[in-house]
């Protein structure tokens, strides 16, 4: 049996438009935030009142989300430079 896997003639890498788009943008709630950032609700809260960390938006009563892409961004700051995520 031939495990190589060969390429479907109707498939074309440069005619794949999908490849070259960002993909959605994406909301996160919460518990997503402070998993991906390491951080607990009451210094992500903190940290947003003071500027150091994304701006959460309010999509309903009760119902807070942040931006992923800003939540990605901060994240590559910080490890660029760790000092901006000192309280």
């Amino acid at each position: 049996m031939n495990a190589h896997l060969q390429p479907s003639e109707d498939v074309s890498i440069e005619g794949d438009k999908q490849s070259h788009t960002t993909p959605p943008a994406r909301l996160l709630r919460l518990p997503e935030v402070m998993d991906r950032v390491g951080l607990k609700r009451s210094a992500i809260y903190q940290r947003m009142s003071e500027g150091r960390f994304p701006k959460s938006r309010s999509i309903g009563p009760k119902c807070a989300v942040w931006v992923e892409a800003e939540i990605n961004e901060w994240i590559q700051a910080v490890a660029r430079n760790p000092s901006c995520a000192d309280p």
